[in-house]
């Protein structure tokens, strides 16, 4: 494999990429490579699936509405990701924007918006998400491409939770208590963080009880949501993750 990449990375949603394969641009593809880049046939260009690793890839054709591309080489295989979980409050549309474009790039598996007793914003527009997730994707190189569940609430969650992964509770109660917890065992992960203005008494007191759940303190200071998720991700990458 080579490592040159173009610098302009694309995230194609076509499945088995291989050598001379040729590759049909979407709509959103063909309007960034031809109206955005102004590229025209016989430029170069990276592109990822989300299963085959990132491929250098030249334009074929491309129309109005219309493209192909053709795959040439490998560049890098796929991503292997810590299996990590951020399960979030959503906030206010231009903070979870920022929540899942950030969580994309430091590596999360998943995301799954919580919805709470004090969740101010219960309608997420998932497409958003998803699009601000691969936009991320796009820039930082990587090619694993987060999965974003449709939000559920709280109780549901943690009946159904597989007792196999454990969930990271950051309790902004515990806050200058020293709560951290050093050692974590290993395994699947979640990260939960709650909405502004916290989980209220009866949700601390079930997420306490729960047998998957480890409470912690990000430390002495009260974080914003996406804050607080960003600086748990964090926290965990360096104990567990691939940092």
């Amino acid at each position: 494999m080579t490592s040159y990449q173009s610098k302009t990375r694309l995230f194609l949603p076509a499945p088995g990429f291989h050598k001379d394969a040729l590759v049909p641009l979407d709509e959103r593809g063909v309007h960034y490579l031809r109206n955005v880049l102004r590229m025209e046939a016989g430029a170069s260009v990276t592109v990822f699936n989300g299963h085959d690793g990132s491929w250098m890839a030249r334009i074929k054709e491309i129309g109005k509405k219309k493209g192909v591309l053709e795959l040439e080489e490998q560049v890098s295989g796929q991503e292997d990701v810590p299996d990590l979980w951020l399960l979030f409050a959503p906030v206010k549309r231009d903070r979870i924007d920022y929540l899942v474009e950030k969580a994309t790039e430091l590596g999360v598996a998943a995301m799954q918006p919580v919805l709470t007793k004090r969740t101010q914003v219960e309608r997420v527009k998932m497409d958003r998400l998803r699009a601000h997730s691969i936009e991320a994707l796009e820039q930082c190189g990587r090619t694993h491409v987060p999965t974003i569940e449709e939000p559920v609430k709280l109780e549901a969650l943690l009946q159904n939770w597989d007792p196999a992964r454990h969930i990271l509770y950051c309790d902004e109660m515990l806050a200058g208590e020293g709560g951290q917890v050093v050692d974590l065992p290993t395994g699947p992960w979640a990260i939960l963080i709650g909405p502004e203005g916290g989980f209220d008494a009866q949700e601390r007191d079930m997420l306490h009880a729960h047998p998957a759940t480890y409470s912690i303190s990000l430390g002495p200071r009260i974080l914003r949501a996406d804050t607080a998720a960003l600086a748990a991700i964090t926290y965990w990458q360096t104990k567990l993750g691939d940092w």
